[in-house]
């Protein structure tokens, strides 16, 4: 098994590229080992010193390490992390795991639900294959319709890095406000 490995901007988080499916579908985020009991993968990533979370994607996963931590080491420990995860024939996640994305949404109607519609498909087609690329995940959390304001939440490479303000207001902001004039502006969900 071959695993490349890719920087992304956050300087703290490499991609790992398995050469196979990861989740398939969706994405799992993970800041502490508690939270990735579900996961055998993640749990075993948790176990390399240094490792501060993780992320899931379709076909790669994100690790990202602590400030402290040195990627010499991280970098050689995740790899044979993952590596012999997938010899070890376990699941990436325990059958009945939530995905992101299964909690409940905000319903919107009328006219606002045409405008969150927009915003997602935007997001959904334009942003997140993007932001994939770079071992990260940004998912729609709401729309304020009295104020304009587009909550989105940074997940992965995403979370924590130094260009995310960047990529939120010159990238996705701008984007949205030329293609749906009711969004005023974008933040990141805390």
């Amino acid at each position: 098994m071959f695993i490349q490995t890719e920087a992304t901007p956050n300087p703290d988080t490499l991609k790992f590229l398995p050469g196979q499916d990861v989740l398939g579908e969706g994405t799992l985020d993970y800041a502490s080992e508690e939270e990735a009991k579900a996961s055998p993968l993640a749990t075993r990533l948790f176990e390399v010193q240094g490792v501060a979370r993780v992320f899931l994607g379709s076909d790669f996963v994100s690790v990202t390490k602590s400030a402290e931590a040195d990627w010499r080491h991280v970098k050689t420990m995740s790899l044979a992390a993952i590596m012999d995860h997938y010899t070890s024939g376990l699941p990436v996640i325990e059958d009945g795991a939530q995905q992101a994305g299964a909690e409940d949404e905000i319903v919107y109607e009328g006219d606002n639900a045409e405008i969150v519609s927009e915003i997602k498909e935007l997001i959904e087609t334009r942003v997140r294959p993007a932001v994939a690329q770079d071992g990260g995940d940004i998912q729609f959390d709401r729309f304020d319709p009295e104020t304009g304001l587009v909550t989105l939440h940074m997940r992965g490479a995403c979370a924590g890095c130094p260009s995310s303000t960047m990529t939120l207001k010159q990238g996705i902001e701008n984007m949205l406000r030329h293609y749906v004039p009711e969004v005023t502006g974008v933040e990141a969900a805390l």
